[in-house]
């Protein structure tokens, strides 16, 4: 075999490359008995690699960032951050490597590869756990059509990680659109190099958003671009019932795509104070304050383009509030056009009001916080038979993913399902929405069966920490065709227990 046939990993290092005080050159630590524990082989032949290889020693050891391929430069990258509000001017890839870009123009990014410069006193280890957590959530995001970073393996490293107790360790790879979040402009930023931030601009516009260089006001564009990108994600995530748990600006991309799968979650109930993880105290980033937290995320990275967008700071701060504040109507317009898909209703006719209608908070220059979450006042022309909705799921608490597949029947003529769930309540607002003639195969591509039940995902990572994979492999084989109904699969598709215990996510550091 020659050299060219040769099975591998192309990397280059453009990043690393063209950013040198964005990152610092790194080495992961070395793994004493790798072992592949998940391996995403449909991923993998996407983007052109053999699976084959990865299960090899070479493709372990890039997978755990102990093997480099020629070209590759792995970088810790830097970044600053709002986290919970509060600014952090150093924090970056404390235990993670961006080993370089793959052909198709991909990151490969490992989490969980030892201590770096910015591992700010920990271990820059990883549990297996957190991990394939990260895996299984990822995945099904991606199944139900969410832009997403996506897994390519799980790999226990045969070494103990120190938490509580001691815990199997294990490396995440993951491959992303791109690793730039408003942290990287916020980082920059306080450099006080403008020229560094023009070049990192240049950089998304050229990686995320071509059109954007063609543009009156390129840099103008580029934030035109992320915002419009971020309210369609966040909404997705409402009309999902997903909560994401540590919204921080450093978990805030350019690309658009999900990242960090920390204490996140899928609500169950129905409430927007929803919140699942052990830190947020405070409920800064429940379910129902994830578009106003988004929209002040995107006034933090308004303010990094300050000087990029007008010589003039206030023409600047003026035209770059103006674009902030499209926002709401943004989010409004993308969640109202999905709700009315899970509804199997046409094209909406007016603004309604939905979970977490953010106020406009958050100017460029501004320090205000976002509003509660519990909705907003403004808005225009709403859909009574979506206000109703969103009135209904409030009083009955009722299961946010079970009642809107119950509404599939219910389009086709049997309500028993519903009332299972509602009770009478629903039967005069059922009564209103079939008048309008629901699609019942509209409804099956919008109303996923199957999400991660959080009860489920927890026995399947209890299960795999003890060497047990079975439980993940099963659920990771559901949630990864999420619209399929299939026979004896009830229990992956009910809410937890009654008795349960409530459900706490922790950030698996």
């Amino acid at each position: 075999m020659t050299s060219q046939e040769r099975p591998g990993v192309r990397l280059t290092d453009g990043f690393a490359r063209d950013f040198p005080d964005l990152g610092v050159q790194w080495k992961a630590a070395e793994v004493p008995t790798p072992r592949l524990l998940a391996l995403n082989e449909p991923l993998a032949a996407e983007l052109g690699i053999d699976p084959a290889y990865l299960r090899g020693d070479e493709g372990l050891g890039l997978l755990t960032g102990t093997h480099v391929p020629s070209g590759a430069t792995p970088v810790a990258q830097a970044y600053a951050g709002h986290q919970f509000g509060g600014y952090s001017p150093r924090l970056g890839d404390g235990r993670a490597l961006l080993m370089g870009e793959l052909p198709d123009g991909r990151d490969l990014h490992l989490k969980g590869s030892g201590r770096t410069p910015f591992a700010r006193g920990g271990d820059g280890l990883a549990a297996v756990g957190p991990m394939l957590r990260e895996y299984l959530i990822s995945e099904a995001m991606h199944a139900l059509g969410v832009p997403t970073t996506r897994a390519l393996a799980v790999v226990g490293t045969g070494a103990a990680v120190y938490r509580e107790q001691p815990l199997p360790g294990a490396v995440l790879a993951r491959v992303a659109a791109s690793h730039l979040r408003v942290g990287t402009f916020q980082f920059a930023r306080s450099t006080g190099d403008v020229e560094l931030v023009r070049r990192l601009a240049d950089h998304a516009i050229a990686r995320h958003y071509p059109q954007a260089a063609d543009a009156e006001n390129p840099y103008l564009a580029l934030f035109t671009g992320v915002l419009d990108a971020q309210a369609s994600l966040v909404a997705q995530w409402m009309l999902l019932g997903f909560i994401h748990g540590v919204m921080n600006t450093d978990n805030t991309t350019i690309s658009g795509e999900t990242i960090d799968y920390g204490p996140c979650a899928f609500m169950e109930q129905f409430d927007p104070a929803t919140v699942f993880s052990s830190i947020d105290t405070q409920g800064r980033y429940a379910y129902g304050n994830q578009p106003p937290i988004l929209q002040w995320n995107l006034a933090r990275f308004a303010e990094t383009l300050i000087p990029l967008v007008d010589d003039d700071e206030n023409a600047a701060v003026e035209t770059l509030t103006a674009s902030l504040g499209t926002f709401p109507t943004r989010y409004q317009e993308a969640w109202t056009e999905g709700m009315r898909t899970k509804l199997g209703l046409p094209a909406a006719l007016g603004r309604p009001e939905g979970p977490g209608d953010p106020e406009g908070s958050g100017d460029p220059e501004g320090s205000g916080e976002p509003g509660s979450g519990d909705g907003a006042a403004g808005s225009e022309a709403a859909e009574p038979i979506l206000e109703e909705l969103s009135r209904l799921l409030t009083a009955t608490r009722v299961d946010y993913t079970s009642f809107f597949r119950a509404l599939i029947p219910a389009a086709a003529g049997d309500t028993s399902p519903v009332r299972e769930l509602v009770g009478e309540l629903a039967d005069g607002w059922l009564a209103r929405w079939r008048a309008l003639g629901p699609s019942v195969e509209v409804m099956e591509t919008a109303n996923p069966v199957y999400i991660p039940r959080n009860h489920l995902v927890e026995e399947a990572l209890d299960a795999a920490t003890a060497g047990d994979l079975g439980p993940f492999t099963e659920l990771l084989v559901v949630v990864t065709d999420p619209y399929t109904e299939r026979p004896g699969l009830e229990r992956y598709a009910s809410p937890a227990p009654p008795d349960a215990s409530p459900h706490v996510t922790f950030c698996g550091t």
